[in-house]
């Protein structure tokens, strides 16, 4: 049985990611890219399904110890995990070096004290765990064949093949280094170069020691920051710059419920706002890189627009279910592709928008081209802002006017008229401007409640959503405004948990609600940094300061967070780790930190 979703560790090369559990076992891993099939879908399984163990070693049928102590080397993404035995201590350091090369997950096994058997068991399962490879010699390595895919497998430690599984037992002492990688080649191919693994160690820490030194925030939630910004380095795919929402699929937002999706695709406004995040502590390179992306990946069709790509800037991104596995704690269907891709989300325009003005404002080197790409989309919100949409959070029930989605279209003409005022581009200036003020005319009469004083869901609705917090950030109205003030305590009111965060959205349990799913889920840790946001707004400082150190609570003994939180469980839910969880974690330290809204 996988792990707690927070017993995760993530490791990367920027094309791919793999999840290591406390017990050292890599239950997730899809090569040669995020996207690609799985050969360790323990996770979304059972261990029928690939994952790699190594720790110490431990009675048949007995579970696998867990690791003593666990953290990342400094501020890098190698991971060093410690057991005390009986008959002694012993660290494995997993990491995959960025790549330069075929794709590689290397693990070395050092003695610390006394002399620890150890054992290393390696499942591959190709395919999302339905092949079983063809494992054998090839010149004294294993190599492990299906397909399209060679999966090679090199160690100085004697290996073994029982039931379908690579073995090795050995034992190490204090000073003792044993080393064990597997490489990523297509089957065609002549097999990959023989690993370095203590050179690449280096280079590794290196690379990373030398990322973080661009960092430009310095403040008191430097560690939290500095962790969220490597985790969404880590989820670039540094080919194109596109970047993953998350690195995993089906990981669901309700324990033993349908909410299940694919996350390792490029959603504009997830890209956007980590765009955001990063040009504000000091990451223009990657920000070129996305920008570069998202103008190839719309190139030639800006007018319809999709809310996500594949990493490359693939469109056709079809949704199935793998029904050979079980779901994640008996959480199905496991799904792959997103059958969302294609939805009307209003909103992706104003992200879009925003992230290339921010680019502009902060002086990226001019492109002629993203100037172009934003005019047109402000062409094509002329004949579409005022039609309904599938909003922020891709309802899968009928379309409605979502007052976000209306709000962020009036983001993308406001922006856009800001560019043309620059002298950097040529429009229908006062056209436009009388257009961004008919949308915000639209939503105030439309999209208030005057009886509660909030704004709500959508046109008629009386439900609450989150992405109501974003009308102050959005500085669609001001945060003294008596309307955000209603709405920010009218969304405390209704859609705040227990234990105080915040839900996106009412929903209905059982039945089917406004987003045509049933069940439930936890509250959506981005909307809760949101309220933390407005809070320091309108000055409730301490409120949002107490707010935004509840939520760094939440985050693993490795300060990385999922997607939603169960307060009914207490534990993390959803795709793992989230970026649109932790970006809103660096914006809102970034705005506490200005405020001077922070303790001790």
């Amino acid at each position: 049985m996988a792990g707690r979703i927070e017993d995760y560790a993530l490791i990367g090369d920027m094309q791919t990611a793999a999840l290591v559990c406390r017990d050292g076992t890599v239950d997730w891993l899809c090569l040669p890219r995020f996207d690609s099939h799985a050969i360790f879908a323990g996770l979304l399984g059972t261990e029928e399904h690939g994952f790699w163990r190594l720790g110490p070693a431990h009675a048949a049928g007995a579970k696998p110890p867990t690791a003593a102590r666990r953290g990342y080397r400094g501020d890098s993404l190698i991971l060093e995990s410690e057991w005390d035995t009986p008959r002694g201590t012993v660290r494995v350091t997993d990491f995959m070096p960025p790549r330069d090369g075929a794709p590689q997950l290397i693990r070395i096994v050092e003695g610390v004290s006394g002399r620890v058997p150890m054992r290393s068991e390696l499942r591959m399962r190709f395919s999302y765990g339905r092949v079983v490879p063809w494992v054998h010699k090839h010149e004294g390595r294993t190599v492990a064949v299906a397909g399209p895919d060679s999966v090679w497998f090199d160690t100085p430690a004697e290996t073994y093949g029982k039931d379908l599984t690579t073995y090795a037992d050995f034992t190490v002492a204090p000073g003792d280094r044993v080393a064990f990688t597997i490489s990523w080649e297509p089957s065609h191919k002549q097999p990959p170069p023989l690993p370095e693994p203590e050179q690449s160690l280096t280079a590794t820490e290196d690379f990373w020691r030398e990322w973080v030194e661009h960092c430009t925030y310095h403040g008191p939630y430097r560690e939290a920051v500095i962790r969220s910004l490597i985790t969404l380095k880590a989820l670039t795919y540094a080919p194109t710059g596109g970047i993953v929402a998350a690195p995993t699929t089906s990981l669901p937002e309700e324990i033993g419920g349908v909410r299940n999706w694919d996350y390792r695709y490029t959603w504009l406004r997830d890209a956007a706002i980590t765009l955001s995040s990063l040009l504000r502590t000091g990451y223009r390179e990657e920000a070129r890189a996305w920008r570069e992306w998202l103008l190839r990946a719309v190139a030639g069709d800006p007018e319809n627009l999709q809310i996500m790509y594949g990493i490359a800037g693939e469109r056709e991104l079809g949704e199935a279910e793998l029904d050979w596995l079980p779901g994640y704690e008996n959480s199905g269907p496991v799904r792959v592709g997103n059958g969302a891709a294609h939805q009307l989300q209003l909103d992706v325009y104003g992200e879009v928008t925003e992230a290339l003005h921010l680019a502009h404002m902060t002086g990226l080197a001019r492109n002629d081209y993203a100037s172009v790409l934003q005019l047109k989309l402000i062409r094509y919100l002329e004949d579409h802002w005022n039609e309904p949409d599938e909003g922020i959070w891709e309802v899968r029930g009928p379309r409605r006017h979502f007052v976000h989605s209306k709000v962020m279209a009036w983001v993308a003409v406001d922006r856009t008229i800001k560019l043309i005022e620059s002298g950097d581009a040529d429009g229908p200036l006062e056209r436009w401007k009388e257009l961004r003020d008919d949308i915000h005319r639209d939503v105030c009469e439309k999209g208030y409640d005057k009886e509660r004083n909030t704004f709500t869901q959508s046109y008629g609705s009386k439900e609450l959503d989150a992405s109501l917090l974003l009308i102050p950030q959005m500085g669609f109205l001001p945060p003294d405004d008596k309307r955000v003030i209603g709405t920010i305590e009218a969304i405390q009111r209704e859609l705040s948990t227990s234990d105080g965060f915040i839900l996106r959205y009412p929903t209905d349990g059982a039945d089917e609600g406004v987003d045509g799913l049933p069940g439930d889920e936890g509250a959506f840790l981005a909307c809760s940094f949101w309220m933390a946001d407005d809070l320091a707004m309108i000055g409730r400082v301490d409120e949002a300061r107490k707010l935004f150190e509840k939520l760094l609570a939440l985050r693993n003994d490795l300060g990385l967070l999922a997607e939603e939180w169960d307060p009914r469980l207490q534990r993390q839910v959803g795709n793992f780790p989230q970026a649109f969880s932790h970006v809103p974690l660096i914006d809102t330290a970034l705005r506490l930190t200005a405020s001077g809204a922070y303790g001790g």
